[in-house]
């Protein structure tokens, strides 16, 4: 910082983050980062840092990095505080580093997730910086916030208690905080966690507590602490809920009198871009209803049943959530992507006409983001006039009829939106597709391949017809082949290049 002209001491930040989501680092928090020079963040021995991963988005190319590395103390036979010595000199360690930068007149903002003053790292950073520097602290989203509203359950009410209890406590006085509190959450488990389950059961609360692991991320997990086996994360936390807001006694919106069925649209592959409808009728159901890999998408809530089934026996799932639903259950039929394009919507609607039982059981079918809009929006706006969706497929209808409707798009001069564009048993297909798309539309027609959208292996590519390489495509890809008006723009340092299809004639 300057002031006057003259270089003054930075100030430290310290930022909570909140429990994993990047959506819910607030906006103060956001902005204490970008004007940070120096961004700190802890760091485990082997290069791993959770802070760093929620603040991702938020980091500049220019921001000077600063991981702050733990001690590691393996040896099982480690003298009486020896780690907490090992810590201490850590945090000497972690305060002088933050002190150089800070008297070189850098801001710097020390992340952490949750709350920087709840349990966290920055605590002692703080205590060792604050009479020396000027400090400010970023509330967060506490990691125990999080997990409620993971799990759907209200953590205490009116006059209850509510204790913050550490893991690390002795079992003894855990069973006893545990039998004389309202509600709790027990934080860092991972190795303590044999010793909190123990103290959970002796204290008699076990049975409704619910074991919370890396809540609001992609990875998230909630399951009733009997069910829990085997090793936990340190990552993870111990929700005990009232008695009366437990998962076997927790209020719930009123049965339908009517049988009701609800496809939900996940989107295609990122969590966040589940709308909020969608995710409140998931933690709503009592049974899921999809393809296998779908349903892996969903996180895992107490109480719910999971019927995964192959991607061939659409009518069947359909009718397995029909007859869930007739026996008073709710159901959820989960489709990747939006339901009602070429997904689960039409095999229910099919199930009910075909069964006589539109009039009997209730269908609400909830939107998501198509694939081809998220490929759309990676590339600009190719889909931004006319345009039409197709499949490949011809398990269900013959290539007569996709060839037919190919024609036609071309004839119409629309941008064409390829769903299932080839597959193990279907690998001449899109060849086909592609040597009649080059003689109605031509090789230069530009064409967007976007593979494993919104997941970590997601790949966009653009290209030509030409130039496209059947033998790459698989069903995890959509292909987006443009009109004769469809843009290209080039764009420096190797970005996929800006594709649009302008409005105007």
């Amino acid at each position: 910082m300057t002031v006057n002209g003259a270089r003054s001491e930075g100030v430290l930040f310290g930022v909570g983050l909140g429990p994993g989501d990047p959506e819910l680092v607030t906006p103060k928090a956001q902005r204490a980062i970008q004007r940070a020079a120096v961004v700190a963040y802890p760091q485990a021995p082997r290069g791993r840092s959770f802070a760093r991963s929620i603040a991702e988005p938020y980091l500049r190319p220019d921001h000077v990095e600063l991981p702050l590395v733990f001690p590691v103390t393996t040896e099982p036979d480690e003298p009486a505080g020896g780690y907490e010595r090992a810590l201490a000199a850590a945090y000497d360690e972690w305060a002088e580093a933050i002190a150089e930068r800070l008297r070189a007149g850098l801001d710097v903002a020390f992340i952490c997730e949750g709350d920087p003053f709840v349990y966290g790292s920055y605590i002692y950073v703080h205590e060792r910086l604050a009479g020396r520097f000027r400090c400010e602290v970023v509330p967060g989203v506490p990691s125990f916030c999080g997990a409620a509203a993971a799990a759907g359950v209200p953590l205490a009410k009116r006059d209850d208690k509510l204790a913050l209890l550490p893991g690390t406590l002795a079992e003894e006085e855990l069973e006893e905080q545990l039998a004389s509190t309202d509600a709790a959450v027990v934080l860092k488990l991972g190795r303590t966690f044999g010793n909190v389950r123990r103290a959970a059961q002796a204290a008699g609360v076990a049975e409704r507590s619910l074991y919370v692991e890396r809540a609001t991320t992609s990875r998230e997990r909630v399951e009733l602490l009997p069910e829990v086996s085997g090793d936990v994360p340190y990552m993870s936390l111990l929700l005990v809920p009232t008695a009366d807001r437990s998962p076997a006694g927790r209020r719930r919106p009123a049965r339908r009198a009517q049988a009701a069925v609800t496809v939900v649209g996940l989107g295609p592959g990122d969590p966040a871009w589940l709308t909020p409808e969608a995710h409140a009728a998931l933690c709503d159901a009592d049974e899921l209803v999809g393809y296998g890999p779908y349903l892996e998408r969903v996180p895992h809530r107490p109480g719910q049943r999971r019927h995964p089934s192959d991607n061939r026996e659409e009518l069947a799932r359909a009718r397995l959530a029909v007859a869930l639903a007739r026996e008073g259950r709710r159901v959820a039929v989960v489709s990747s992507g939006d339901p009602g394009v070429f997904a689960m919507a039409t095999a229910v609607c099919e199930a009910l006409d075909r069964d006589g039982l539109a009039a009997d059981v209730e269908l609400e079918v909830l939107p998501g983001i198509t694939a081809m809009q998220a490929a759309a929006a990676r590339v600009g706006a190719p889909l931004g006039h006319d345009f039409c969706a197709l499949s490949l497929s011809d398990r269900l209808k013959p290539w007569a009829v996709i060839e037919e409707r190919l024609r036609a798009a071309c004839a119409g001069d629309l941008v064409i939106a390829i769903y299932n564009p080839a597959s193990r048993s279907r690998r001449s297909q899109l060849e086909r597709a592609r040597a009649l798309l080059v003689e109605l539309r031509g090789t230069e027609t530009p064409v967007v391949v976007a593979r494993a959208l919104g997941s970590e292996d997601e790949e966009v590519t653009v290209t030509t017809l030409a130039a496209l390489d059947c033998a790459s495509v698989d069903m995890r890809c959509l292909l987006i082949v443009g009109s004769s008006r469809t843009r290209v723009v080039a764009r420096p340092d190797g970005r996929t290049p800006l594709v649009y299809t302008p409005r105007t004639y």
